[in-house]
């Protein structure tokens, strides 16, 4: 009986960690799933597309499954869903431009068994025993929306991203009417993004950047202009889209995500192109420099991105030369900024200026700084606390932010991905842990375990040794000398003649013709070669050994 008392909260991704957002509510026989997001490979996974969380969970529980609701459309909220959707078939809840690019991720993926219910800012859903509230939140992103959940111990307020922007540019301001007046009635657990907890003050208005937009397109006036920017921050594309048009040039998109964004916000209304302003890239050449406006993705240096190949003079459409003036409007993500500053580095090369962040005010963050969490925590006085979406030392300063305006420090906790927190009207507790972690996507492949991961890593630090060695079918005798095949390590040639004396020593004191099978003697030739490696080199490389019977 206390179970059904008991809602749990499970953490699948967005904890102790920036991106791949994705949260439980359980309660009794009912599941809802608040985001799907993915993050982007680190360094340290060669080869690795994306990465998105591990679903065990709820593929074991999917019967329990209500639905999944979006707060926005970024990548890190629903980058995941088609990846959940091929597991877990189940209802998705979100606002008109997120559905939208939630569905062209669902095509691009095979996926045709699906249904997205559109919901507006204000709309209710009711799911089982939880019937969730949409509320509408200014973030980088148009569609952006905080969940109020009622549950059966109370309410859960999930902040979703969001600041509080008092010029906001399609003039629609967060709801904070509606979040004080749930604050009124009694909030039971708080869920809030942490991102920006480490900024004093408010997060400065998208204006700005447009202020800023408008002064280089006068500076600019007789060159290219090229701007680099996130495919989904909506607003900032307006801006220059409206720019661009002001100043009489003509708009071509460039990178396959800028397009489908351009073409999902067209479609629900939440961008404005002016007629006969866009241009095909194709047909750029037409066009004298100072009447063209590029918008383009790569801000955040990635390798296939647009900018990324201009800047290396591998796109055809478009050549970088001395006449162009590149805008990166964008901040760089925690562990691009190498990627990002080689781009301007061979953008310079190629005779461009460039404009950046660290330059001139270019970008503005869509997350709220520490005035503007102090507003969300008094409105909605809650009696309990998790800090969200942020690494640890993010959550770990947000929970010191709610302690200085009077949240009591037993109230709160800092969970990590596969907690469980259990929570009833009266208190907040850690429960079981859960099987969670991540998935690997490469290609068209799923692997849910780190063995790949691992292994790649393994070959990019000490390489790959394959020793190969013929042995008669009939004799066991060695037919001809064993050959290394010796691939990132670092053997010189005369180790590698050692190397071949040691497979040759070993296969020739193995009775070869009385083994049952071969592994006995792999292993011996891997264990051989490993300890001469080692003390030769202080290496450790993946060794395959392979006999082949003739």
């Amino acid at each position: 009986m206390k179970s059904k008392k008991t809602l749990k909260v499970r953490f699948l991704g967005g904890v102790g960690e920036i991106g791949k957002n994705m949260t439980a509510l359980e309660y009794g026989k009912d599941i809802i799933i608040i985001d799907a997001g993915l993050t982007f490979p680190s360094v340290e996974m060669p080869g690795i597309d994306l990465v998105v969380p591990d679903i065990s969970y709820l593929v074991q529980n999917k019967d329990k499954i209500r639905g999944i609701v979006l707060t926005h459309g970024h990548e890190d909220h629903i980058g995941g869903l088609p990846y959940v959707l091929k597991d877990v078939n189940v209802p998705v809840y979100g606002t008109k431009l997120t559905l939208m690019l939630c569905e062209h991720k669902l095509i691009e993926q095979r996926i045709n068994d699906y249904t997205l219910n559109c919901v507006k800012p204000s709309g209710i859903v009711k799911l089982g025993c939880f019937t969730v509230e949409f509320i509408h939140v200014n973030h980088s992103i148009p569609g952006s929306c905080a969940l109020a959940i009622q549950t059966p111990v109370g309410m859960v307020f999930h902040s979703g991203d969001f600041k509080i922007d008092l010029t906001p540019i399609n003039g629609q301001m967060i709801d904070i009417t509606r979040i004080s007046e749930i604050g009124k009635k009694g909030v039971t657990l708080l869920l809030c993004e942490s991102t920006n907890v480490e900024h004093e003050g408010y997060t400065m208005s998208e204006n700005v950047v447009g202020e800023t937009l408008d002064r280089l397109f006068i500076e600019h006036a007789k060159r290219r202009i090229i701007v680099a920017t996130f495919a989904t921050n909506v607003h900032r594309l307006q801006q220059i889209i409206n720019l661009a048009h002001k100043n009489k040039r003509k708009i071509a998109f460039s990178g396959r995500s800028m397009l489908n964004v351009v073409d999902a916000a067209s479609k629900v209304g939440e961008i404005d192109i002016p007629e006969n302003s866009v241009i095909d890239i194709e047909k750029i050449k037409n066009y004298a420099d100072k009447d063209l406006c590029i918008i383009s993705t790569g801000s955040q240096g990635e390798p296939m991105s647009a900018l990324t190949r201009m800047a290396a003079g591998d796109y055809n459409q478009v050549q970088v030369g001395n006449n162009d003036t590149i805008i990166i409007s964008a901040s760089p993500i925690p562990g691009n900024e190498r990627s990002i500053y080689q781009v301007i580095n061979n953008l310079y090369r190629k005779g461009a200026e460039v404009v950046y962040n660290s330059i001139t005010k270019i970008h503005v963050s869509g997350h709220a700084c520490q005035e503007e969490l102090k507003i969300l925590h008094t409105l909605l006085k809650p009696k309990f606390f998790i800090p969200v979406h942020g690494e640890y030392r993010h959550l770990k300063k947000h929970c010191r932010l709610a302690k200085s305006i009077g949240m009591k420090e037993s109230n709160m906790l800092i969970a990590e991905i596969g907690d469980t927190v259990e929570l009833t009207e009266r208190s907040l507790k850690m429960g079981e842990r859960f099987q969670s972690g991540s998935r690997y996507i490469d290609g068209l492949s799923i692997d849910d375990t780190e063995t790949v991961v691992r292994d790649r890593k393994h070959l990019a630090e000490d390489g790959l040794i394959v020793a190969v060695c013929c042995v008669s079918e009939y004799s066991g005798e060695i037919m001809q000398e064993p050959d290394i095949i010796n691939k990132g390590s670092i053997l010189s040639e005369e180790q590698v003649q050692e190397a071949k004396k040691i497979v040759y020593k070993t296969v020739k004191g193995y009775d070869v013709k009385a083994a049952a099978d071969m592994s006995e003697i792999r292993n011996l030739i891997r264990k051989n070669l490993r300890n001469f490696i080692m003390k030769k080199t202080k290496k450790n490389p993946m060794i395959i050994p392979v006999i082949t019977e003739v």
